[in-house]
């Protein structure tokens, strides 16, 4: 039995920068406060509670003062800064350079839409951080479509300007906006193809991922997604691999391993989501390396 882990897997560069400054801020033994986890796995949120990093709710963070809080990756609306502010809060600024180009993408949208009456569609995960800091940039006045099965909120007889969370599916992406092609065209309207304005935001290390992953998945008997069970991404992606190799196994930790998988079979991958650390994808291949019911060939 041969384990190979795919390189490409871990921590994408807004997760992994963030982390980074975090680390930094710690350095000293200050107190730091993160609005939310800072990264969708509950081992990595612990490994940084272990520094010093307190995870806060919202709740909280309203009744803070004199203090450091650190903006995660996900990025946040306007009226975090404002509280901030107002509670001499010092933000410590870790949005990821990508997130924060589609806040001002789609602030800027907004405004023009103010004009020619165009609405705003955000495709992405109702509540999502992300997705409530996009809102927040145009006064929460977007529309959220999470899935392909429901366009109900959205006017055909107005134009629409159209947006992705970085993390989701660029094929879904994809099917998406052939649905509202179809659907401008059910309305004969003339030159629907003026009514749809794709904004390409889906981050291009996460969309570069999904094809990867399938040639991946394709190469293994047996693949061991990794993954914290809140991580968006970590959901897509897995769907991904599970898509070309049913004998996908969804793992948050040694743990969930069960050895049963590896009957019979003569390679496993091991591989992760975006929000998904280096170091937690090491053990889970140095768990299979343990296990007793199989022989492995170090890769």
């Amino acid at each position: 039995m041969k384990v190979e882990i795919d390189d490409r897997s871990g921590f994408c560069f807004g997760v992994q920068n963030a982390v980074e400054i975090a680390e930094k801020a710690l350095e000293d033994g200050t107190k730091v406060y993160s609005l939310g986890p800072i990264v969708h796995n509950d081992m990595e949120v612990r490994r940084l509670a272990d520094m010093g990093l307190v995870s806060i709710d919202y709740d909280g963070f309203r009744n803070l003062k004199n203090c450091k809080v650190l903006i995660r990756a996900h990025g946040e609306p306007p009226e975090t800064y404002r509280i901030a502010k107002k509670n001499n809060i010092e933000i410590i600024e870790a949005t990821c350079p990508i997130v924060k180009k589609l806040q001002a993408k789609i602030k800027q949208t907004h405004k023009k839409s103010l004009k020619d009456g165009s609405q705003i569609v955000i495709f992405g995960k109702p509540k999502h951080a992300e997705v409530v800091g996009l809102l927040g940039q145009i006064n929460n006045e977007g529309i959220i479509v999470a899935n392909t099965f429901d366009l109900s909120g959205i006017d055909f007889r107005k134009p629409v300007a159209l947006f992705a969370q970085t993390t989701m599916s660029i094929s879904d992406y994809i099917a998406l906006t052939e649905l509202i092609k179809a659907k401008y065209e059910e309305t004969c309207i003339d030159n629907p193809e003026t009514m749809l304005k794709v904004n390409n935001t889906i981050c291009r290390q996460v969309s570069g991922r999904e094809p990867y992953l399938k040639d991946f998945a394709r190469n293994h008997d047996v693949v061991i997604f990794v993954s914290g069970n809140e991580s968006s991404n970590g959901k897509m992606l897995y769907q991904v691999c599970k898509s070309v190799n049913t004998d996908t196994h969804f793992v948050a930790g040694e743990e969930d391993i069960d050895a049963r998988w590896f009957k019979d079979k003569n390679t496993v991958g091991i591989c992760g989501a975006t929000s998904t650390p280096k170091w937690l994808i090491e053990r889970i291949k140095d768990a299979c390396l343990l296990s007793p019911v199989f022989f492995v060939e170090k890769r």
